[in-house]
């Protein structure tokens, strides 16, 4: 089953966890200092939350698999779309350990294609992700941007 994931970049843990477990009637599964996830199936959503000294709102959007196979088939209709990729492997963000595939979509939204493979007790590292659309069609290299689900 493919499921949703927004990451939502928040100013207080507390008051959007407050906020989001009304929301949804339901406490996250996963909470940390800098960090919360709800995995609801109603809707079925990964809504992740963090306070890692980003701007507030939507961070990036994506669609979280149940295996590396649907990642794979996933990251090759992107590639088959004409869409450039960052793909990751074993990377550890957001306290677990995923296999990622990364676009930037024609609105300039990030979207994160990713298999969650196992937890950590760590955040993980932001990384720094190339931009593909700023070097679409001749326009000038914009400043990376840094991901993390």
């Amino acid at each position: 089953m493919k499921r949703l994931h927004l990451h939502v970049s928040v100013p207080s843990i507390d008051e959007a966890v407050a906020f989001y477990s009304t929301l949804f009637d339901a406490p996250p599964s996963v909470v940390k200092d800098d960090y919360a996830k709800w995995m609801l199936d109603d809707p079925c959503v990964n809504l992740a939350i963090s306070s890692r000294a980003r701007d507030t709102g939507i961070d990036h959007v994506g669609v979280q698999v149940d295996s590396a196979d649907e990642l794979a088939e996933l990251a090759t209709r992107l590639k088959t779309a004409g869409a450039t990729t960052f793909d990751q492997a074993a990377t550890t963000c957001c306290y677990a350990k995923s296999d990622k595939s990364w676009v930037t979509d024609t609105a300039g939204v990030r979207w994160e294609t990713f298999f969650t493979h196992g937890e950590s007790t760590a955040y993980g590292e932001d990384e720094v992700l190339p931009d593909p659309a700023a070097s679409a069609c001749g326009a000038p290299a914009a400043a990376p941007k840094t991901a993390c689900c």
